[in-house]
């Protein structure tokens, strides 16, 4: 199994620089091979990444000779990158997406139209993009809580690596002011399986008010740190931007008007220092945002034999402009990638439940559906049995059932360690099916379509 650890380096000032001349190289060099790639693609022929770093091996010396002051690995990937790039795009015109087209108003109005647009790669700009580099794994070396990088020597880190096994590589990077190295390790599975502590079926019903509702019945409030700091966001923004704006006036360009390729703005000290600040402001609204679902993701693969969340249409939820920011700060998105991971580390099922399941309008006592239920609505009152609802409660209810559609065992598990070594574990327990525990179903639409309302993952 793949894992990646990301450690902060304590770097000094040379080597800082060093790391910012490392991601122009591997820049520039993406640009290069791109540049050349339309070139011979417009002659008609059919370039590759292999012959594209061949060639620009051969060159790279004579007319670029400041590559001699850079390590190799600066700029070896940058070609593999970009055929990967390439290869996506390919496979998205064949999966029937739509080329995307070169005027912003264009593709905003094919997006709300519901249009899948598939891009060409496009030229990296220097802080328009993430800066990063890759470094072999030969080429470096680890000695506690330090790293040995080609170039620069032995860079401080702020802990030691997590993981044992065989080291395939490392990135470079950075967020804000702060370099990140990121180690990726081939570990064994055996060691990384981790132990749960509890096996419990939960259902997950993940929400703008409320994060996230368990069937336990527990509510889990979202920090929200883009609400908590939009106001310093809009400060600071606005501070840049008018430091922008004087940076236009000194270089004769007309207030408000468009920066002409190639033009260099001059930069003073308080626009970069504005610049930082406002980069840090935004990663530390990213980090709040990352701590929390990594805490709720882990939890709840820890202390659960089976997870069932909705399959959600999140791309589909941000198209709403008046919930796209309440959404995205919450991170659903992130959330699932986060425990899809994670449930193979502690051997938990995850059954994603199909988006189209009403799951808060079944009544979670007698199985009736409330037909007439609708988004504003928070609480309800079943007619049949008289139950009143809590919305979100409900629903993960009905996703916690869904887990007894897919046979998992309702009672506790009498080992987990096993699956590492390839035994099965012994269910202690019968599967009790989900018509069985709250009464008949018949005209809910429940117990027939429940053949194709699981999807386990």
């Amino acid at each position: 199994m793949r894992l990646t650890h990301k450690i902060a380096l304590v770097s000094n000032s040379a080597q800082r620089d060093y790391f910012c001349r490392a991601a122009g190289t591997n820049r520039f060099t993406w640009n290069w091979g791109l540049a050349e790639w339309n070139r011979q693609h417009e002659s008609g022929r059919k370039p590759s990444a292999m012959r594209l770093k061949k060639q620009f091996n051969a060159i790279k010396y004579a007319q670029f000779p400041w590559f001699v002051d850079m390590h190799r690995d600066s700029h070896a990937q940058a070609f593999e990158h970009l055929a990967r790039a390439w290869n996506k795009f390919f496979a998205d015109l064949k999966a029937g997406a739509r080329r995307a087209p070169d005027s912003k108003e264009e593709r905003r109005r094919l997006k709300k139209m519901g249009v899948r647009l598939a891009y060409r790669p496009c030229f990296k700009r220097k802080g328009q993009c993430e800066d990063s580099f890759y470094v072999a794994n030969d080429k470096f070396k680890l000695d506690g809580k330090s790293i040995r990088l080609p170039k620069i020597g032995l860079v401080e880190m702020t802990e030691a690596l997590r993981y044992e096994g065989k080291i395939l590589g490392a990135t470079v990077s950075r967020t804000a002011d702060r370099w990140f190295v990121a180690i990726q390790v081939d570990v064994p599975d055996a060691k990384a399986m981790r132990r749960r502590t509890a096996d419990v079926i939960e259902g997950v019903d993940l929400g703008v008010k409320a994060a996230a509702t368990l069937s336990s019945g527990e509510t889990i409030e979202a920090p929200k740190p883009l609400k908590a700091a939009l106001r310093r966001l809009k400060i600071r923004g606005r501070r840049l931007s008018r430091r922008l704006e004087a940076a236009k006036v000194r270089a004769g360009i007309k207030r408000g008007g468009r920066i002409p390729k190639g033009t260099r703005l001059p930069v003073s000290n308080n626009r970069m220092k504005d610049s930082r600040a406002l980069a840090r402001l935004h990663a530390r609204i990213a980090n709040v945002r990352t701590d929390f679902t990594h805490k709720l993701s882990t939890r709840l693969c820890r202390e659960s034999q089976a997870v069932v969340i909705e399959d959600l249409n999140v791309k589909g939820m941000l198209a709403n402009e008046k919930l796209a920011r309440a959404i995205s700060d919450v991170g659903f998105g992130m959330f699932r990638r986060q425990i899809e991971y994670k449930a193979k580390l502690f051997d938990t099922r995850l059954v994603l439940a199909d988006r189209w399941y009403p799951s808060s309008k079944f009544c979670s006592a007698c199985g009736t559906k409330n037909e007439a239920l609708a988004l504003s609505d928070r609480t309800w009152t079943c007619a049949a049995c008289g139950t009143h609802h809590d919305r979100d409660h409900n629903a993960a209810i009905n996703l916690q059932r869904l887990a007894t559609v897919t046979a998992l065992p309702a009672a506790k598990l009498a080992s987990n360690g096993d699956t590492a070594t390839g035994k099965v574990p012994a269910v202690d327990g019968k599967v009790t099916p989900a018509r069985h525990e709250f009464g008949q179903q018949d005209g809910s639409g429940q117990e027939k379509n429940r053949a194709h309302l699981c999807a386990p993952s």
